[in-house]
């Protein structure tokens, strides 16, 4: 891991410092955005928006001459998991999110002991994929504020303003300012990749994944899967979601449509799940290094989504509905939101 760390941050200087050249675009871009509204609530988790481009193969920055060869060697040891000698893409992501929460009371202004904290967290993330046909592996390093400063209350401020919604009234209540860092670490692998039985056209797969987050702002393990079924299955490792190492779609393979550059149209269906054992959640537990409000969280919680996608050409759409396990211990029940996806790639 320290390898991998020590090659991002070479590369992330080397990108800012020279003139990426025409031939090294593009890059796959990806939008996704989270809102209870979706479930008619506004509250706990109440809207995550994340924009990410990931780059094409790494290898192609690497036939340059301005790096150092150190920096070439560890770019081709990055193999995780992969077998000797299997071909591997390798991407760059970076990504820059916000994400808000509230408490169920509008109207309070005052700090509300059984509720969840208000909190906003704005983050960069830098990453690094290598994938196969069969596996993607991610790392990703997030760093960001939670507090004030991440503008939680202006922007959910400004969209309330826009709809003409009723403002929450106790954002003076937030957590503090702090700065705020997460590292990640995420598995996925495809099973069951095959045409149903009797059905030519009809496929289906199963991604496992499991992985972990360390950091001021969360640390758990978390584990989990998704099962597809649709006609022209995307080449990539999933639905993606707001979460850190949730970005699945890589330009390496092909992209979104294995017949790269065709107007290849798909449909899916799908189920997931991710599980996490929870050991720190500054959203709930409050602030690391100062006194704030928090609540007693519970220490596993899951995610079930279903939902469908819609491919063609280079375009990826997938919309899905949420439902995730009580949070904290004075949670009068699950909490539902909505998940909407965007991707791009050239």
């Amino acid at each position: 891991m320290s390898k991998s760390f020590v090659y991002l941050l070479s590369l992330l200087t080397w990108l800012i410092a020279c003139d990426t050249k025409a031939e090294h675009s593009p890059w796959t871009t990806n939008i996704y955005f989270e809102n209870d509204l979706f479930g008619e609530t506004d509250q706990n988790y109440t809207n995550g928006i994340r924009i990410s481009w990931i780059s094409p193969d790494t290898k192609a920055y690497f036939e340059e001459t301005s790096l150092p060869p150190w920096v070439r060697a560890v770019n081709n040891k990055l193999s995780y998991f992969n077998p000797p000698g299997e071909k591997i893409d390798r991407n760059m992501v970076i990504s820059l999110a916000q994400l808000m929460y509230t408490p169920s009371d509008i109207n309070a202004t005052e700090l509300l002991g059984d509720q969840r904290p208000y909190a906003g967290y704005l983050y960069l993330g830098f990453g690094y994929h290598t994938r196969s046909n069969k596996q993607l592996d991610t790392i990703e390093f997030d760093i960001g504020i939670v507090g004030p400063a991440a503008q939680g209350e202006e922007a959910q401020d400004f969209i309330h303003d826009l709809r003409d919604f009723d403002k929450f009234q106790g954002w003076d209540n937030q957590l503090r300012n702090e700065p705020a860092f997460t590292f990640v670490y995420e598995h996925k692998r495809k099973m069951l990749p095959k045409r149903l039985i009797a059905l030519d056209s009809l496929e289906h797969d199963f991604i496992g994944h499991a992985g972990v987050s360390l950091g001021n702002v969360a640390t758990y393990l978390n584990f989990g899967g998704e099962y597809r079924v649709g006609w022209a299955l995307p080449d990539d490792f999933g639905t993606a979601a707001v979460r850190p190492g949730g970005d699945n779609s890589a330009p390496g393979g092909g992209a979104h449509n294995k017949n790269n550059g065709a107007l290849l149209h798909g449909f899916h269906v799908f189920v997931s799940m991710d599980a996490r054992l929870i050991a720190q959640d500054i959203f709930l537990d409050g602030n690391s290094f100062r006194n704030s409000h928090g609540v007693s969280k519970e220490k596993e919680v899951a995610d079930f989504s279903s939902g469908f996608s819609f491919l063609t050409g280079k375009w990826k759409v997938s919309f899905a509905w949420v439902v995730r396990t009580r949070e904290f211990k004075q949670q009068p029940h699950h909490h539902k939101y909505g998940s909407l996806s965007l991707s791009y790639s050239p």
